[in-house]
């Protein structure tokens, strides 16, 4: 229950609405259970067996006032649905804006083991779930206790031990709940799971899927799906077993019992006439009666929305609370892209260190390249400047300020980074350039595409820099959509510009476009390149050569060469 008190916060943000629609429940409740009174009173005061003339005037008003009440019944159920459902919605709205805005502030660390599925889950149909809550089992409870707890008290009132004989069967309708409520557990929360289990499937293998169909593997893939899939049909399937024995015939069953129970006080107290219940009356027992169990066993049925929600808020809640990245106070007022790497270690796990006793230093307008075999450590080198991740011993600076101390925000508005698998927003071409930022005006995004060579790309799209892009960059080429990922660097002017196996990937003629605008763009700023290609980064101030996490050689080009040893090697064997 702890995850529904977590939910107050978001109600009390719509706590007018929710008052609202609970008076509004209140009232809803109040015209149901007037109905019947009305009729009984039809039955016994005005239609009575064995007397002589009906008079309908008294009849035919009562009708009316039991019309009226019908209907203001239906007004206020209606208005009484929209408001707790808007003011849901509203607070589960707000819920996703938060899930959202908390996931932007999560460390890289989080998701290196969360497929990017579940994350879409929790927003997406764990919210929705909880969204159900509000809409549909909060108002029903509602409506529930207040009805049962009205009909207790009218039935006690009218003929005590009919009261008796309803509240036995309470009893046996709680310990049902408490059993659906333990075997129902088990199942929701292997359903949730499956779920988030599937999303996360289906986005990596339509992100995959030229590796599936290349490689083959359409039928061990569908084999992994269909086996996730059965899992959740199988929970479902136990879901719906429990909620059959909770649904009509449970309810039926009982609903039959009280009857004849019913049936026969009317009889034994019928043959006496000091005792005999009227037929108004018994008609009044028997509605009130019906609709004392309706609502215990509506709550059962919702039992499976509420355990549902239940899970999904945990799993949302679960999120909010992850450690978000740490905020500093320190602030860069200026930068001049000053870089040093001092005794740096560095572990992703605690237990392995994948850098050891790096020490780098890098003034302004400094090009420092980084090369090696895959899981040499070049990659950890630039999470680090990045600040994705932190050393485990020894410190990075910039301009002599330990970044530790520095807002990460505030670090990362100095730098831009190109991927080697660039990613191309849905949206214009001047939107993945600028990326939505309004300081960066068309102009500067038109000559940020010029300077790394896209003026061939500007001319083929009908609308220029408005065309509209496909998602992940489907319509273009490798080569174009590096180039759109250089012209987003470019246009937010960095300190410091971070060059990811950037040219790894491209043909030869647009790696001269791209050497070309890396040259402009690289004075007075200091690069760091990642890069397989010892060709592309001859020009560099120093090139460090990594291995196992060490640095092993360290210069540059020249003073390697003249080196003789390991980068001498992979240099003349790149060459022939």
């Amino acid at each position: 229950m702890k995850e529904m008190l977590k939910l107050l916060p978001y109600i009390k943000q719509y706590k007018l609405m929710f008052l609202g629609g609970i008076m509004l429940m209140i009232l809803m409740v109040g015209f149901e259970l007037a109905g019947p009174l009305i009729a009984a009173s039809i039955l016994d005061n005005h239609i009575k067996l064995g007397e002589g003339n009906i008079l309908l005037r008294p009849i035919l008003y009562l009708i009316g006032l039991f019309l009226t009440i019908k209907l203001l019944h239906a007004v206020v159920s209606y208005f009484a649905q929209i408001v707790l459902v808007s003011a849901g919605t509203k607070a589960i709205q707000q819920m996703r804006h938060d899930v959202f805005k908390h996931v932007q502030s999560l460390p890289i660390r989080y998701f290196d083991n969360l497929p990017a599925g579940k994350v879409v889950a929790r927003i997406t149909n764990d919210t929705e779930s909880i969204l159900q809550l509000f809409a549909s089992v909060i108002p029903m409870f509602m409506v529930s206790i207040l009805t049962i707890f009205s009909i207790t008290a009218i039935v006690f009132y009218v003929h005590f031990w009919t009261g008796i004989v309803m509240l036995l069967f309470i009893p046996v309708i709680l310990i049902w709940g408490i059993l659906y409520k333990k075997y129902s557990n088990e199942n929701n929360h292997i359903k949730r799971e499956r779920n988030s289990d599937m999303n996360a499937m289906i986005n990596e293998s339509i992100n995959g899927m030229p590796i599936i169909q290349v490689f083959n593997r359409e039928e061990q893939i569908r084999d992994e799906f269909e086996k996730i899939n059965d899992e959740y049909y199988d929970s479902a399937k136990g879901l719906v077993k429990l909620e059959s024995l909770s649904g009509e015939n449970l309810a039926n069953t009982i609903r039959s019992i009280v009857f004849a129970i019913l049936v026969y006080i009317f009889a034994a107290t019928f043959l006496s006439d000091s005792t005999a219940l009227t037929v108004g009356v018994m008609y009044l027992l028997v509605d009130y009666i019906t609709r004392f169990f309706n609502p215990l066993f509506n709550i059962i049925g919702q039992l499976s929305i509420f355990e549902t929600a239940r899970v999904a808020a945990n799993k949302v809640f679960e999120m909010l609370e992850s450690q978000p990245e740490e905020k500093e106070d320190g602030k860069l007022s200026s930068f001049n892209g000053n870089i040093s790497f001092r005794n740096v270690n560095f572990s992703y796990d605690g237990k392995r260190d994948v850098l050891k006793n790096i020490n780098i230093e890098a003034v302004q307008g400094d090009t420092v390249a980084l090369v090696g075999h895959t899981g040499s450590g070049k990659s950890s080198i630039i999470n680090l400047l990045m600040r994705f991740y932190d050393p485990s011993d020894g410190a990075i600076y910039f301009d002599d300020q330990n970044t530790k101390t520095i807002d990460k925000q505030n670090i990362r508005q100095f730098m831009s980074i190109v991927l080697q698998d660039p990613f191309i927003y849905s949206g214009t071409l001047m939107y993945n350039v600028r990326l939505n930022n309004e300081n960066i005006s068309e102009a500067e995004v038109l000559k940020a595409l010029e300077d790394v060579g896209a003026g061939p790309l500007l001319d083929r799209l009908s609308d220029g820099i408005h065309t509209e892009l496909a998602e992940r960059g489907a319509t273009l080429s490798l080569g174009e959509r590096q180039l759109i990922s250089f012209a987003r660097a470019l246009a937010f002017n960095p300190k410091v510009l971070v060059l990811d196996e950037a040219t790894s990937n491209i043909d030869s003629e647009t790696e001269q476009l791209i050497q070309y605008a890396m040259n402009v763009v690289s004075k007075n700023r200091t690069t760091f390149i990642i890069a397989h290609r010892l060709s592309t980064i001859q020009h560099a101030d120093q090139i460090i050569l990594l291995e196992n996490g060490e640095i092993k050689e360290q210069g540059n080009h020249k003073e390697l060469i003249a080196l003789g040893r390991n980068y001498s090697t992979m240099y003349n064997m790149q060459m022939g």
